[in-house]
């Protein structure tokens, strides 16, 4: 499905597309904890971990931004929100970091939101592999105000038709407590319905049914809470279906009812899955937006992906550099 050519005709456009993406944009805040440093608590008697690096990336919406940027995408443009609080204030700082990001439109800081937040204690040292402890989630469980949602729709709007392709994701659990609630999904699906041509990619955690009008990308246990499954949903939605299979790679069924498998590429050693399915989604629309075919897409997709999971400890990317080597050590065991 890949080859040399194609490989290049991807990485070799990228620097001339813009994508949008829209969804939940999460802190991911790493504490990395020193277990030789680690004391009893004189109040508690509990271990008190000694915190000796704080490392924070954008995550979620943010970790398919982080990959999108890795891979070399012109302009990115995302639609979300985050909270007036220090959180989003570290958010802010990451996503600094990050080129590409456009900042000044589309980024709504929402002082009636709090930023989600992942923190990921990870205890290093006494010469064993870190291990991450117990996460800590900060989540809105109110839901959206219609004022944070009339200001994303404005936003939703302004930006449709200045990006090539869109990528969404629905983080949060909680229905209508993040950026995709049923009225910015009811809108997208009449933009996306309006303009069926223009590539939209959805990813959910619990409503990934409710989409309509665009790509999806659901997992096994997604895939199959649609009635009749993955190939129905795909006639319904007039669009592919991109249903992930982790170590083995993607399913894809078409509209018309065909269905093709694509492999997984191999990873030997340690891997660390966090973020695997956001460094599919930057693949697969990175792909499209380049001109390959959904089925070229779903392999580049997933050999993004088999190289962010060899990265331990942090939700990994890869870069043109990091494509070609990968794909010329695949391509040289296939051959």
């Amino acid at each position: 499905m890949l080859s040399d050519e194609l490989i290049e005709q991807i990485l070799s456009a990228l620097p001339n597309k813009r994508i949008g993406v829209l969804g939940d944009l999460f802190l991911d805040r790493y504490l990395d904890l020193d277990a030789t440093l680690t004391e009893p608590s004189v109040e508690t008697g509990l271990d008190a971990y000694q915190v000796v690096r704080v490392r924070s990336y954008p995550g979620a919406l943010g970790t398919v931004i982080n990959n999108l940027a890795a891979l070399g995408a012109g302009q990115i443009r995302p639609v979300a929100f985050y909270g007036d609080d220090g959180e989003g204030y570290e958010l802010q700082q990451a996503l600094a970091q990050v080129p590409a990001v456009e900042q000044k439109r589309g980024l709504l800081v929402a002082p009636s939101r709090r930023t989600p937040t992942y923190t990921k204690p990870i205890l290093v040292g006494a010469g064993e592999q870190p291990r991450e402890l117990n996460r800590l989630d900060i989540k809105n469980r109110t839901p959206t105000s219609r004022a944070v949602e009339k200001i994303l729709l404005e936003y939703l709007d302004a930006t449709w038709k200045e990006v090539d392709a869109w990528i969404v994701l629905d983080q949060v659990s909680e229905p209508n407590c993040g950026v995709v609630t049923d009225r910015v999904r009811e809108r997208l699906a009449e933009l996306a319905g309006a303009e069926p041509d223009r590539f939209v990619l959805a990813d959910s955690r619990e409503r990934i049914r409710e989409f309509r009008n665009v790509w999806v990308k659901p997992n096994e246990r997604e895939a199959a809470a649609y009635p009749g499954g993955p190939a129905a949903f795909a006639r319904s939605l007039g669009r592919h279906v991109f249903q992930t299979l982790g170590e083995r790679g993607i399913d894809l069924y078409a509209p018309e009812g065909t269905l093709m498998h694509v492999p997984a590429y191999p990873v030997v050693g340690p891997t660390d899955i966090v973020g695997a399915g956001d460094a599919t989604s930057a693949g697969i629309a990175c792909a499209v937006m380049a001109g390959a075919t959904y089925e070229q897409a779903a392999a580049f997709g997933n050999l993004v992906a088999s190289i962010t999971i060899q990265q331990i400890g942090v939700t990994g990317t890869a870069t043109p550099d990091q494509v070609r080597e990968r794909w010329r050590r695949v391509n040289g065991e296939s051959t």
